[in-house]
């Protein structure tokens, strides 16, 4: 698990779900994701990113994507994303 601080200041803890293959925040019963999937060639694709309404705006997309990426470059995975939204994050 990851503690941080999101740009409103909120403090969120973004789980990391290996079995799953996704970052999670949880919110009462509301839950945002980044999804991902272990590629050939030692690549990993962030394929699916997604924030409830309730919790848009807080920065929690952004988070999770900055720990998801966080996470591929410390295990030596080569980040590709299929998500338009990570997408961004890698140019």
């Amino acid at each position: 698990m990851s503690d941080s601080k999101t740009d409103s200041g909120h403090l969120m803890r973004v789980e990391h779900r290996p079995e799953e293959q996704r970052f999670v925040i949880i919110d009462g019963s509301k839950v945002a994701e980044l999804q991902y999937s272990l590629l050939t060639n030692n690549r990993c694709d962030f394929h699916h990113t997604y924030v409830p309404f309730s919790m848009r705006g807080k920065g929690y997309a952004e988070l999770l994507v900055e720990v998801g990426l966080a996470w591929s470059r410390a295990e030596g995975y080569q980040s590709c994303a299929s998500c338009r939204y990570v997408a961004k994050f890698l140019q």
